[in-house]
């Protein structure tokens, strides 16, 4: 463990464990909201609400499932970054929405949801950034599409995430859970944002990683 440890390096360590804080505090933002969540964590919302299960303990037996198939057709995109993914981030945005609900509520301002989301945009892409340029693996869910697009290579990455997204958020109307402005924007909106923080931030930060 230690020699793997040591080969990776503790930047790119650190850089995944910041990176998926982030990622858990933009999620609760995005609950926050009221105007749904990323496609993947509005359905384990609405299933664990569904199930009477905390969230986090919920998304944490779903990630494992998800895992063996990663496990099974995907073990090249498994790394410590998927461990971290799938066990903690739960826990991160249960822990920072019980924080955020203590001193805020959801306001009944449109106009004030839409900006909360727009943060929550901001902060989940700077997390998501320091995430996958640390490249210590894939999410079970992400990993989901790269192995479909590894067996259908014919169909463009674009529509096998596309899918994945559009039947969580299917279940997760059906299970009784948001899906809204936020859902839409974390679906399609996140990129420009998780490539300009690549550039200025995540990228620079393993610039002088010694090979």
């Amino acid at each position: 463990m230690m020699k793997y440890i040591k080969k990776i390096g503790y930047r790119r360590i650190l850089m995944s464990l910041v990176g998926n804080i982030f990622a858990g505090l933009g999620i609760a933002i995005f609950k926050l909201s009221g105007l749904g969540n990323d496609p993947y964590s509005g359905m384990t919302m609405a299933l664990s609400a569904c199930v009477g299960m905390a969230y986090a303990n919920f998304q944490v037996l779903f990630n494992i499932g998800l895992f063996v198939i990663q496990l099974i057709f995907g073990r090249h995109l498994i790394g410590l970054g998927t461990i971290i993914n799938a066990f903690f981030l739960g826990y991160f945005v249960t822990f920072f929405y019980t924080i955020l609900t203590i001193f805020t509520q959801t306001p009944d301002s449109l106009l004030l949801r839409i900006l909360i989301v727009l943060i929550g945009v901001i902060i989940c892409s700077f997390g998501l950034s320091l995430y996958q340029t640390a490249d210590l693996g894939v999410a079970p869910y992400d990993a989901l599409s790269l192995i479909t697009k590894k067996y259908l290579p014919k169909i463009p990455y674009f529509w096998h995430r596309m899918l994945d997204d559009a039947v969580s958020a299917l279940v997760c109307y059906l299970a009784g859970g948001i899906v809204g402005i936020g859902t839409l924007v974390t679906a399609f909106g996140l990129g420009p944002f998780i490539h300009f923080f690549n550039d200025h931030f995540s990228e620079k930060l393993l610039k002088n990683e010694k090979k």
